[in-house]
């Protein structure tokens, strides 16, 4: 039976740590205390682009070209490139076009851009599974999640300044015939909250025709936290049709956007600590990438292991959410 497994994993983050006592004075300058709010999302340090060489493409790039050579491939044995951000640092041509290019790829590569804002690398993968298993020419995959936040982080509000981070990580996905590898994925949307993230806040066409901006994302109060009644239901009903239950999983790798969210999921379904990826404290929030980097970290540090159940959850703005099962 065809399958589609991980064949492997990297990252890339700018080499600029800049850590919470940054963030807490900048605020307090501003009669602000946001020391209570960091430890709630659970930041420490972060990761930051402090130069204009790099951006989304640049730390796409890097991390293809590591994951590549982890594999001992090269670009003409990739069969599909998919980018997913939300943040693109190009609008025409895709950004996936300039990773195509550094990695030398193949005249006939699919190569595609895609945005489900911060759900938008494991929807990417959940999709690039699927179409895998029914298109008998493409045997390799490789998925990019990219986001320069920093670029677009508001200074005068916590929520995007102080806990984001720039990070991408890349994904080569192949066929394989091991009992391994993609299982299922589950969504939930719930488009009321359309109008809590946005950017730009009034639209390109009035940011450039009008009286709109470009400069920063606008964050309304939103959380995520009204989504994990939906998330414990579709966590749950994910796992039963696959005649899994929790503690069938070895690692869970959520969304690091918020370590409270985290927690709650943990206590709900009483997960020990020892399964939870979590490295929102040394990454901040790097948005499409998350769940990935917290995969990563937890090969690298020998938590997670071939053969390993991995359940993924992760939310985008709106919201929408997905949550995913892997063999790795």
């Amino acid at each position: 039976m065809t399958n589609i497994k991980i064949n492997a994993i990297e990252v890339y983050h700018p080499n600029k740590i800049v850590k919470n006592d940054y963030f807490i004075d900048h605020f307090k300058q501003k009669g602000r205390d946001i020391t209570h709010f960091l430890d709630v999302m659970g930041r420490n340090e972060r990761y930051l682009i402090e130069n204009n060489s790099e951006n989304g493409i640049t730390m796409a790039v890097e991390a293809s070209k590591r994951v590549l050579e982890k594999a001992g491939l090269t670009g003409t044995d990739i069969d599909m490139i998919i980018f997913s951000t939300q943040i693109p640092e190009k609008t025409v041509p895709t950004n996936a076009m300039y990773v195509h290019h550094s990695i030398n790829g193949k005249k006939d590569t699919i190569v595609m851009d895609t945005n489900a804002n911060c759900a938008g690398m494991t929807i990417s993968i959940e999709h690039a599974s699927r179409y895998m298993l029914s298109n008998p020419h493409i045997r390799t995959a490789l998925i990019i999640g990219s986001d320069n936040f920093s670029l677009i982080a508001n200074p005068e509000e916590e929520i995007t300044y102080a806990n984001f981070g720039d990070a991408a990580c890349a994904v080569i996905l192949e066929k394989t015939e091991e009992n391994t590898g993609f299982i299922d994925a589950i969504y939930e949307v719930d488009s009321t909250y359309r109008d809590n993230i946005l950017y730009p806040e009034k639209g390109l066409s009035q940011a450039i025709k009008g009286e709109g901006s470009i400069d920063y994302m606008k964050w309304f109060p939103f959380d995520g936290s009204v989504s994990l009644p939906f998330t414990y239901e579709k966590i749950s009903k994910l796992l039963e049709r696959n005649h899994l239950r929790s503690e069938d999983i070895d690692s869970y790798c959520l969304s690091q956007f918020a370590l409270s969210n985290i927690l709650k999921i943990q206590d709900h379904f009483n997960i020990p600590d020892q399964k939870i990826m979590y490295v929102g404290d040394r990454y901040g929030y790097t948005g499409t990438s998350s769940p990935f980097i917290a995969l990563y970290e937890g090969i690298e540090s020998g938590r997670i292991k071939r053969g390993d159940h991995v359940l993924f959850w992760t939310i985008g703005g709106g919201h929408e959410f997905i949550a995913m099962l892997f063999k790795y």
